[in-house]
């Protein structure tokens, strides 16, 4: 038996794994505890995300993605070793992995991904661009001379690209993306209401009441945060109008974004971009309302994928199926 091949989405916020033959075997959240005296690791993923923020001195609850890159080295290597062996048990020779990358990304953040990998137990690391994997992934026939248009909104990074004849032909990758939206959240609680939340509380408002554009009904969630003032834990009430307001920066950006790529396109794919419309992937995009505001943008038809969250691990698995004929080239 030949090493698996193993197709990985390696998230700011959440790693997906998906094996040749079986499909998406692992979701978990990108997030490593470690021992800070003695360096080893205590939990990976949701056994570890539930320790973010609450966590002694000696142990730190980190992601070591940020931005969609590398941003602890060390970590990053762990977290993918704990996984690759989640996923594939022993093997007899290693695997083959494929892992996606943000498509501005530079050559040492390059290097970055494939060197982890590679220590983590890897024979052979291939790179594939975020916006591709997506696109394959969404279930769009890259092969064709003809353009379409993604958006991918991960939790660190904000891909767009126009593609055509399987590569992109103009693309922009942002640093706005969901760990933005929940930034936003928590300024806007704290300028508000003076009280603060943490990060996971505001992810849990973003996805319950979060909205980029006016709802027909308004709807509420309590939360608890710490009271500046008194520095006393307090309940406060939140509306999904406030929200919007909250949101409103992040989402201009990334709609900015999209405007200027479109602004780049060859004018045959632009037309080609406005009879097909635009697909958007990532768990970001389900932010109510974000596909209506786009598409209120821009006068383009917007798409929300299938299956938004796994388009990404999807495509890379589904690119797997081409790793002999990349060894022969």
């Amino acid at each position: 038996m030949f090493g698996q091949d193993i197709g990985i989405d390696l998230g700011t916020a959440t790693v997906i794994a998906y094996v040749k033959g079986k499909g998406i075997v692992l979701r978990e959240p990108s997030v490593v505890a470690v021992n800070s005296s003695s360096g080893e690791v205590l939990a990976v993923g949701h056994e570890a995300r539930r320790m973010l923020g609450r966590t002694p001195g000696n142990i730190v609850a980190t992601r070591p993605l940020k931005d969609g890159v590398i941003s602890d080295y060390t970590v990053t290597e762990k977290m993918l070793k704990h996984f690759i062996s989640k996923v594939g048990g022993r093997f007899l020779f290693a695997p083959r992995i494929m892992i996606c990358i943000p498509s501005q990304v530079t050559e040492v953040e390059k290097k970055a991904v494939i060197d982890a990998a590679s220590n983590a137990g890897a024979r052979k690391v291939y790179l594939i661009e975020e916006p591709i994997a997506a696109a394959i992934g969404a279930g769009i026939d890259i092969s064709k001379p003809c353009g379409n248009m993604i958006v991918d909104i991960g939790g660190g990074t904000t891909d767009i690209a126009v593609i055509s004849l399987g590569g992109s032909v103009v693309s922009n990758s942002i640093k706005v993306a969901g760990d933005k939206f929940d930034e936003a959240i928590v300024r806007y609680i704290k300028k508000k209401y003076n009280v603060m939340v943490g990060e996971r509380t505001a992810e849990d408002l973003k996805v319950n009441v979060g909205c980029v554009y006016p709802k027909i009904q308004d709807v509420e969630m309590d939360i608890r945060g710490r009271d500046l003032i008194t520095g006393l834990p307090r309940t406060i009430t939140i509306h999904s109008s406030e929200m919007m307001e909250a949101l409103e920066e992040p989402a201009s950006m990334i709609i900015d974004a999209v405007h200027s790529v479109l602004e780049k396109t060859p004018p045959e794919l632009a037309a080609d971009i406005s009879d097909r419309g635009i697909y958007m992937t990532g768990g970001g995009c389900l932010i109510d309302g974000l596909d209506k505001l786009l598409q209120e943008k821009t006068g383009i038809n917007v798409m929300i994928a299938e299956d938004a969250v796994s388009c990404v691990a999807l495509g890379t698995g589904k690119a797997l199926d081409n790793l002999d004929m990349i060894d022969r080239k």
